[in-house]
């Protein structure tokens, strides 16, 4: 009777754990960098939903930023990347920053992140 080999070779198994632990890795390394993103543009988002925030001075909305930056862990955005723009009767909030995650030895992983959000202040009482 003849065996039939059913399963993986070490030398298979050992390249799959390799891809898998290489994707893992990478997951761990960028994961942070976009959560701290997503929390940016939750900080904007609210920022540009506060009743007149389109009224407020520069300093305020930089005050207002750092304080809700701090409550949500974000790190990566300094004072020079927040720029506030008006125009007319309406005003926007541009936050655009770099990232840069050490990956392996001497390659880092850069992110390159730009948000702007327009500063309406809109709320259901006007």
């Amino acid at each position: 009777m003849k065996r039939t080999q059913k399963g993986i070779t070490l030398t298979s198994f050992v390249i799959v754990l390799a891809v898998v632990g290489f994707f893992a890795l990478m997951t761990m390394k960028l994961f942070p960098m976009y959560s701290e993103y997503y929390s940016v543009k939750r900080v904007m988002d609210d920022l540009a939903a506060t009743p007149k925030s389109a009224s407020m001075s520069g300093p305020q909305i930089q005050i207002e930023l750092d304080r809700r930056f701090n409550i949500s862990y974000v790190e990566s955005v300094k004072k020079e990347h927040v720029k506030v723009i008006r125009a007319g009767k309406g005003s926007k909030l541009n936050i655009a920053y770099e990232v840069r995650v050490p990956l392996l030895g001497n390659l880092d992983a850069v992110g390159r992140f730009d948000n702007t959000v327009d500063l309406s202040g809109a709320s259901a009482g006007g």
